[in-house]
């Protein structure tokens, strides 16, 4: 669908799409050129692209949507994932902004009847993933432009890129739904094919600053990366091919009286070969990974780094005594081995605990030189490029969250002082801080994104939220963590595993086969069962022993009665501890790495 060529030279997708349905098809159609479309077939998936304006009769529904976001092909047939309703949040360079508010999968699998019992099976649990897939947050795209490649970068691509479908202008990183476009690319359906960008709900958030009366526009976007997508505790540091978990790329725009400014920075686990398996312990025990790859792992993670990036300095935020410690100095063992980055070692809790985050200046004096070399990136009002950022701050701790954008933001705000001191907004001995209200929009900005980017990752808030908002820890806020916390115990020990199962097949990490053997046949212990029984007998023990110790007081005779029950108890837990990874919700598609 290219442009008219007195038109102006972008090209824009078809934003509102005619569904017509048939007792043997879906019809897609554009609203604003009925010739245009493409039929998919109920029975199998198959995908044929309309010719002129062809004519299937009555459909027995016609309803609207307001895109297509792919298709996925299971045991009977296909699925195509639609995007059912949306709302504008804002603009990304003059370009609308929609944040996808609800998804629906449309099954064409009519060929479901001739499945055996066990794919039928398999193909239930399928479809639950599917279930769980269209409730994915955090989900952005835009129907004119590109959102998943930077400003430095987008400035710096050749004449006319801009003219090709959005799909080709995207960085492949950041599409969330690359497995699912696939047949829509191979059908040459440029027209339909929306890139979605997972970040936050937040993503394109945007401050208007009134800085001593002059206005000035900040926004905020993070760009989850796909490589190694996944939940918390099922993927945690590199692949064998150098891709880190919960990588994100987070850029900072600045727009001020015509220019307009980036600063990027970057979070990402851990990037050598580790695992931290749940087992019902509140904190379960990291292990790294013994490989005669890891070497090659690191090297293949910052060399990627470096070409897209430049200078890497790689900020540690974990702590330095115990399994966090050991993970820390194999990190930087093998960090010293490349010449071309810094490693720098912080511990954040030992230095910042205690509310006394101003004492994250301490990091700040050991990189300043790094960062202000570093710079970020700079055009005019007529996009001459002025500067440009020649590396990258890469921060982590070992969940890459809360920390971390304690520290992101730190940096951030440091950036943008530097920015409005070059562009006249403030002098050389004002800051950001001093300004009330603004301050208060910078830093509602980033404990937002913090929060969504957390929802991600771990189905919760982030913790340690007060240090962004007031620079220390309120009552309130350690309360909201603790809530946030056992939330996170929940979910990391009884449904990620299930939600990393569902990430694994859309991200076409695993891929659904007839010819193959069911990936649920061997499974001979299902934690889905048994947690069930275990809670039953831990919950009726508990209260039989509570009823019993009640009694004690006005017969003796039950006392030996509570005594068993007690015992019964003890070791029922001590059974359900000991097997506490067969109990916990566990991924049954994909292994670790």
């Amino acid at each position: 669908m290219e442009i008219e060529p007195n038109s102006i030279d972008h090209f824009k997708l078809y934003s509102q799409l005619e569904l017509q349905e048939f007792a043997d098809k879906f019809v897609f159609r554009s609203p604003e050129s009925s010739t245009e479309g493409f039929s998919v077939s109920r029975y199998d998936g198959n995908i044929e692209k309309l010719n002129g304006d062809m004519s299937f009769g009555k459909p027995s529904k016609v309803s609207t949507i307001y895109g297509v976001a792919g298709t996925i092909r299971l045991l009977a047939g296909s699925h195509i994932l639609l995007i059912t309703s949306r709302k504008e949040v804002g603009n990304y360079l003059g370009f609308p902004i929609f944040r996808v508010m609800s998804m629906k999968f449309l099954s064409c699998n009519e060929a479901s009847r001739h499945l055996t019992r066990q794919e039928k099976r398999d193909e239930t649990y399928f479809m639950n993933l599917l279930t769980i897939v269209e409730s994915t947050p955090g989900l952005y795209y835009s129907y004119e432009t590109d959102i998943t490649v930077n400003l430095q970068r987008r400035c710096n691509l050749a004449k006319g890129w801009m003219s090709k479908p959005v799909w080709k202008q995207a960085d492949p990183r950041f599409v969330w739904n690359k497995n699912l476009l696939e047949e829509l690319i191979e059908n040459k359906l440029d027209g339909f094919i929306v890139p979605l960008l997972q970040g936050n709900i937040l993503n394109f958030q945007t401050g208007h600053l009134k800085l001593k009366d002059s206005p000035a526009t900040i926004a905020l976007i993070s760009r989850r990366c796909t490589r190694r997508l996944g939940t918390r505790m099922w993927r945690r540091g590199a692949n064998l091919e150098g891709d880190a978990a919960n990588f994100i790329e987070t850029e900072q725009l600045l727009e001020f009286e015509g220019f307009r400014s980036s600063f990027l920075q970057i979070r990402g686990s851990i990037p050598l070969l580790w695992e931290q398996i749940v087992d019902l312990s509140y904190k379960p025990r990291l292990n790294i990974i013994d490989h005669e790859e890891t070497p090659k792992v690191v090297e293949r993670h910052f060399h990627d780094l470096l070409q897209r990036y430049g200078h890497v300095v790689a900020v540690d935020l974990t702590n330095k005594q115990g399994d966090e410690g050991l993970l820390s100095a194999a990190y930087a063992a093998e960090t010293q081995k490349l010449s071309s980055v810094r490693y720098v070692s912080f511990d954040f809790h030992h230095c910042c605990g205690g509310s006394n985050f101003d004492n994250i200046q301490l990091l700040y004096d050991q990189i300043a030189e790094d960062f202000e070399k570093n710079g970020y990136f700079l055009i005019d009002t007529e996009e001459k490029i002025i500067l440009e950022q020649r590396g990258v701050i890469r921060s982590n701790c070992i969940d890459c969250l809360d920390r971390t954008n304690v520290t992101q933001s730190y940096l951030a705000r440091k950036s943008l002082d530097s920015q409005l001191q070059r562009l006249g907004a403030l002098s050389s001995n004002e800051c950001i801080s001093m300004f009330t209200e603004d301050f208060e929009i910078f830093k509602t900005m980033w404990v937002e994104q913090g929060d969504e980017i957390s929802l991600e990752y771990s189905g919760t808030h982030a913790l340690k939220r007060d240090l962004v908002r007031y620079g220390k820890q309120t009552m309130t806020g350690l309360i909201k963590d603790g809530m946030s916390a056992i939330s996170r115990y929940f979910l990391n020990n009884f449904q990620d595993g299930i939600r990393q199962d569902a990430a694994d097949l859309i991200s076409g990490r695993y891929s659904v086969n007839r010819d193959s053997p069911s990936p649920f046949q061997n499974n001979g212990f299902d934690s889905l069962s048994y947690l069930p029984v275990a809670s039953a007998l831990l919950i009726g023990g508990l209260t039989v022993t509570t009823i019993t110790i009640n009694q004690a007081g006005r017969n003796t005779n039950t006392i030996l009665s509570s005594a068993l029950c007690a015992g019964v108890i003890a070791g029922v837990m001590a059974l359900v501890k000991s097997n506490g990874r067969q109990i916990c919700s566990r991924p049954r598609l994909c292994g670790l790495l």
